[in-house]
C-alpha cells in the first residue's frame, strides 16, 4: 500500500485530484462481522457532550467545524479543532469526554464507526465501573 504523509497534500497519480492523508490508524481489531455507521454529531456551544461511554468497535472522526475537548482512558485531554482528525479504538476503552470547547458556536463533527451488529454503538459507562477504573485515567489538567 502506498503511504502518504499526514498533513501533506499530494496530487492522486493520472489526475487533477489531491489528497491530503488527516490519519492513518491500524486498529488491533475489528469486529467480525462489522456493521459500519457515519453519522453527524453536533454538540451545542458550552454543552458537555456524551457522558462517558464507549463503542462496540473502533471509531474514525473529523472535525468540520468548532473544536471540542477529546478524552480517552490512559491519554491526556486533548483539545481537537476543525479539519483535525481523531479516532479510538472502541471495545473496552473509555471515551470520557468529547465536549464542545467553544461557548459561542456550535461544534460538528463526522464519524465513521465500526460496530458489533446488533449491539448498541454507544454504551454509557456507569458510576461504579468509573470508579474501578479511576487509575487508568490521564493525570486532570490543573
Amino acid at each position: 500500500m502506498e503511504e502518504y504523509p499526514i498533513g501533506k497534500q499530494v496530487r492522486l497519480p493520472s489526475s487533477n485530484s489531491l489528497l491530503t492523508m488527516l490519519a492513518d490508524e491500524r486498529p488491533a481489531s475489528l469486529p467480525q462481522p462489522v456493521e459500519v455507521m457515519t453519522a453527524m454529531i453536533e454538540v451545542a456551544p458550552g454543552d458537555p457532550g456524551t457522558p462517558p461511554h464507549r463503542h462496540s468497535g473502533p471509531v474514525f472522526g473529523y472535525l468540520i467545524e468548532g473544536e471540542f475537548i477529546f478524552e480517552l482512558e490512559g491519554e491526556p485531554e486533548r483539545i481537537i479543532k476543525a479539519g483535525e482528525a481523531f479516532w479510538e479504538p472502541g471495545g473496552d476503552v473509555i471515551h470520557y469526554q468529547s465536549a464542545n470547547n467553544l461557548q459561542d458556536s456550535w461544534s460538528r463533527f463526522l464519524v465513521i464507526m465500526m460496530c458489533v451488529p446488533g449491539q448498541p454503538m454507544l454504551t454509557l459507562v456507569d458510576e461504579e465501573e468509573l470508579a474501578s477504573r479511576r487509575d487508568r485515567r490521564a493525570p486532570r489538567p490543573a
